[in-house]
């Protein structure tokens, strides 16, 4: 039979409270107490109280979590996600609470929403949840406080927020190419769940994006062309079905090599941008002279490669985020948090007449 906490009180003559403050609350003991318990634990076998059961019992599991449609290795690859947890993981450990990252599946609705039942959190962080996924309910059935990272009608408007007003921030990286004289330009991005080949698509219209964050985006240069008039219909959206460089590089590829070839390509990332720029050295093409190429996010390696692009604070997002878990305001006007950010015009970008069309 599986020792439990009264097999341990039974063997050494005390109350189960007693041996459970003897893992939990060790000061409540005499050092000669709490060795004699640990030393019977370890003689029949048993391990501890159950932490789960622990912290439903205590009302606080010490945790938040961290919520995303991707897998657990993009947490520590992507260069913005890993800004963000950053910022989130300096909040915590100023108060001793820990961080659960909770990848939730794109495709399988019950597998994502076990993943949201059996966390063991205070409260989530939606670093990146599109507002129509499954998972959105449980987290709304679980009570708990809840910071948003995308707008969307998922949540009502008292939900917190923490994030940037992403049409704006197109808006002036897509002035900035108007501006240089640009005029056939393609935006890389991903833009729909089911995913699909890379290349480009019938261009929608922003409405009829599946991700909130590509919509929004897609919004802002929409407005920036308009005002230029240019047609959205001549605007080529070049889809992928990843955040990856590799695949930044393929989508650039798929309009680098049929005429003509536009004068900017915009990527919805710097991850898909730094492909962007992959695919333009492949073929002897020269970033801000023959393609001006535009990124968002502005990670560490978009300096290296003199990449234009959007500066957003991602490490600043994800410490506002994990205050407002940690410190739910009472105030609903404290609850949303629009953060700046700030068009870095680097080497990618020039005047759209020094470009070859061919």
């Amino acid at each position: 039979m599986r020792p439990t906490l009264q097999t341990v009180a039974d063997a050494v003559g005390v109350s189960r409270s007693t041996v459970s403050n003897a893992y939990s609350r060790p000061d409540q003991l005499s050092p000669e107490l709490r060795e004699r318990i640990m030393e019977a634990a370890r003689k029949l076998g048993y391990a501890g109280p159950d932490a789960a059961a622990r912290t439903l019992r205590r009302g606080k599991a010490r945790a938040i979590g961290v919520v995303f449609t991707s897998t657990l290795s993009y947490a520590f690859t992507d260069p913005y996600a890993v800004q963000y947890l950053r910022g989130i993981a300096e909040a915590v450990e100023r108060t001793g609470t820990g961080m659960l990252l909770v990848p939730v599946s794109l495709h399988d609705e019950a597998d994502a929403i076990a993943a949201i039942n059996d966390a063991v959190v205070d409260g989530f962080s939606l670093y990146c949840l599109p507002d129509w996924h499954p998972a959105l309910k449980a987290i709304q059935a679980r009570g708990l406080p809840v910071v948003r990272g995308q707008l969307g009608p998922g949540f009502d408007d008292d939900v917190a927020y923490v994030g940037i007003d992403e049409a704006a921030a197109t808006r002036e990286a897509g002035e900035h190419l108007v501006g240089l004289g640009h005029r056939r330009i393609a935006i890389v991005g991903e833009y729909f769940a089911e995913g699909g080949r890379i290349g480009p698509i019938e261009t929608p219209q922003p409405d009829e994006v599946t991700f909130s964050t590509s919509r929004e985006r897609l919004r802002g240069y929409q407005e920036a062309f308009g005002d230029a008039g240019i047609d959205w219909a001549d605007v080529t959206l070049v889809s992928v079905d990843g955040n990856s460089r590799e695949r930044g590089e393929a989508a650039a590829a798929s309009v680098l090599d049929r005429a003509p070839r536009p004068t900017a390509i915009v990527a919805l990332s710097d991850i898909l941008a730094l492909g962007v720029l992959d695919a333009l050295h492949a073929r002897d093409l020269r970033p801000g002279h023959d393609i001006s190429v535009v990124g968002f996010d502005d990670v560490p390696e978009a300096t290296a490669a003199s990449l234009t692009t959007v500066r957003q604070p991602a490490a600043e997002r994800g410490r506002i985020t994990a205050e407002l878990l940690l410190a739910p305001p009472t105030n609903p006007a404290d609850r949303n948090v629009v953060l700046p950010t700030e068009l870095v015009v680097r080497g990618s970008t020039g005047p759209a007449s020094t470009r070859r069309t061919s």
